[in-house]
């Protein structure tokens, strides 16, 4: 049922138990009671109706009644509302069932009203305000800009952009931002391993750095940077190299630059932008590091000892206290953090979320402790946490775990290619940018179609594939078959899609016209529509884009089988009407759903 729909059923539930409770109130003396919360859940058998209400059994004892007997005055109030000249018309029948448990049969209006409710609304079917345009900030991939993005990059790319939009869905209004750790030990060894390569120097050679970067990409920096050549990234100067490999700090510069730039090549590949670029280093430039670890110095919430200075995190739930301060005066990894989620909240980001790989497990508990102790007003439990598990690549029946390019990794790049058909007969003849958003599409998939906590295989054979097996090939193809039989109405001179929506925007009970829809596919496809809103609503409280994954592969499977069921271009005009009406709201939420995941609709396949 549609959201308004359970809500009215619910309020005829709830105003007959308040009937029934004013009646008993003399049998109650002094004691009140309120009407409890309106349950109504699926039956698991379907033979029993569309839902069930176990209100009586709630009330029963309460009340001093007998279950059944309070569930058959439930049946009549409820009933004689629902036919009343103001009643909505929901109800087909009501059954008690055991001790006092309803059971509800919908009215086929009921029934059907989702498919009009999707035509009346199109792309903002499923949308919500919930959210009352509250900003929220969604942080996610955060890479060092010291290599290629990798697939668990990926993993977090995917997950972050269909959360943003997700919550945008239910009326946040959402900041992407993407967080730049370009301070620190890696940066360093980054231009250590650029100057070494622009000396000429191999990673063979023992005078390469130790901890050094080795992958081809490193090379290719190296040449560009003797070149001379500029490069330029998202929302940073570009940056011309100076060609002198002494120069280490032009080095790290222009390689920090370079590195910047493809990923942000990368991301565009993969359909995903941001809002923001925030850079650790700006932190210590603007004193906001010294300035978090001084007031939680002057709280008293810090000691010192063996030279290093510690946080007192375990009152804070932590099972231990921390070292903030190294004793050689560098600072720990999660001081940063806090002081980089203090200038969330203060740039009023009230609701903050973290997208990120699970081996930052052990900083949460830190980051948390430290906004914390800096009493700040900041809330318990800031910012959220989403963590996922690794990404294993499987490639002709073999894990792969070297990129040539990067070295000991498969890049985002890679798989985008690969899922698209590069270097395998799928993509044989095909354009470059065809075989990159065919691979965006079954990247973005796959990477959100399991829980984030789960680890995932991804197997590259069958993100090409094009059988039933591949979910991303067997939801676009539920789309594209509903526009193949759109598109052979018209060439035959019935409705399409304007004469459909016509039609039903100029009946004055869209009912009627929907009517014809009696089997029990097309009224299973019909509730598999009306779960939409709520599905949006339940996957943004849950942070589970993956939710939206696993709804859209049971619309398509509901399709498939009602289009290998029926035919739909019927002699019967009102019955070709009423299956056209509902393929066209079908095919609105598979695009409403594939939308907020970033995965293309298309119209063939």
């Amino acid at each position: 049922m549609l959201p308004d729909q359970i809500d009215s059923l619910s309020a005829l539930f709830r105003d007959a138990a308040a009937a029934i409770i004013h009646a008993r109130a003399g049998e109650l003396g002094d004691q009140t009671l309120p009407v409890p919360a309106v349950t109504l859940e699926r039956p698991k058998q379907a033979a029993h109706g569309d839902l069930a209400c176990n209100l009586a059994m709630q009330l029963a004892r309460p009340l001093r009644l007998n279950p059944r007997a309070l569930a058959e005055d439930l049946v009549r109030r409820v009933a004689e509302r629902d036919a009343s000249e103001d009643g909505a018309g929901l109800i087909a029948g009501l059954e008690i069932a055991g001790p006092g448990f309803i059971n509800i049969r919908l009215s086929a209006s009921a029934r059907l009203a989702p498919v009009a409710a999707v035509l009346r609304e199109g792309e903002g079917f499923g949308r919500n305000r919930r959210g009352q345009g509250r900003p929220a900030l969604v942080e996610f991939v955060s890479a060092n800009p010291t290599g290629p993005l990798h697939v668990g990059h990926g993993r977090q790319g995917a997950l972050g952009d269909a959360l943003s939009a997700l919550l945008e869905a239910n009326g946040w209004a959402v900041s992407r931002e993407f967080y730049y750790n370009d301070a620190g030990a890696q940066i360093a060894n980054l231009a250590l391993s650029v100057q070494a390569r622009a000396r000429g120097i191999e990673p063979t050679d023992e005078r390469f750095p130790a901890d050094g970067y080795r992958g081809d990409y490193i090379a290719d920096i190296a040449r560009d940077y003797l070149a001379r050549r500029t490069v330029s990234a998202e929302r940073i100067e570009p940056v011309t190299a100076a060609g002198d490999p002494d120069d280490l700090d032009a080095v790290r510069r222009f390689a920090v630059a370079y590195l910047r730039n493809e990923q942000d090549r990368d991301l565009r590949a993969f359909g995903v932008r941001f809002d923001n670029y925030f850079l650790e280093s700006s932190l210590y430039a603007d004193g906001r590091v010294e300035a978090a670890v001084g007031r939680l110095v002057a709280a008293g919430k810090t000691f010192e000892e063996g030279g290093a200075l510690w946080l007192r995190t375990t009152g804070y739930g932590d099972d231990k206290d921390r070292v903030m301060r190294k004793s050689d005066g560098g600072y720990t990894y999660f001081v940063p953090d806090i002081a980089y989620h203090v200038t969330k909240w203060e740039r009023g980001f009230a609701r903050a979320i973290n997208v990120q790989g699970s081996d930052h497990h052990g900083t949460i508990a830190r980051v948390r402790a430290g906004l914390q102790a800096l009493g700040a007003g900041i809330p318990e439990g800031y910012p959220d946490y989403v963590l996922h598990k690794m990404v294993t690549v499987m490639r002709g029946g073999a894990e792969v775990k070297i990129s040539k390019r990067a070295g000991g990794y498969v890049t985002l790049r890679d798989l985008i290619e690969w899922s698209g058909g590069a270097e395998s007969q799928a993509g044989a003849g095909r354009a470059a940018e065809d075989i990159i958003a065919r691979g965006r599409d079954a990247v973005r998939f796959f990477l959100i179609s399991r829980k984030a906590d789960s680890e995932f295989v991804f197997d590259v054979d069958l993100a090409l594939a094009q059988t039933d097996e591949n979910p991303v090939y067997y939801v676009q193809y539920a789309h594209a078959r509903i526009c193949s039989v759109l598109a052979a109405s018209a060439e035959r001179g019935g409705p399409g899609e304007p004469e459909v929506l016509a039609a039903l925007a100029a009946s004055a009970d869209p009912a009627t016209l929907l009517a014809p829809l009696q089997g029990a596919r097309e009224l299973a496809l019909a509730a598999r529509l009306a779960g939409f809103p709520a599905l949006i609503a339940q996957a943004a409280d849950e942070l589970s884009p993956h939710s939206v994954a696993f709804y859209l592969k049971d619309l398509a499977a509901d399709l498939h089988s009602y289009y290998n069921a029926e035919r739909f271009l019927v002699d019967d005009p009102a019955l070709r009407l009423a299956r056209l009406a509902l393929l066209l709201a079908t095919r609105q939420v598979l695009r409403n759903g594939l939308a907020l995941i970033g995965v293309s609709a298309p119209e063939r396949m």
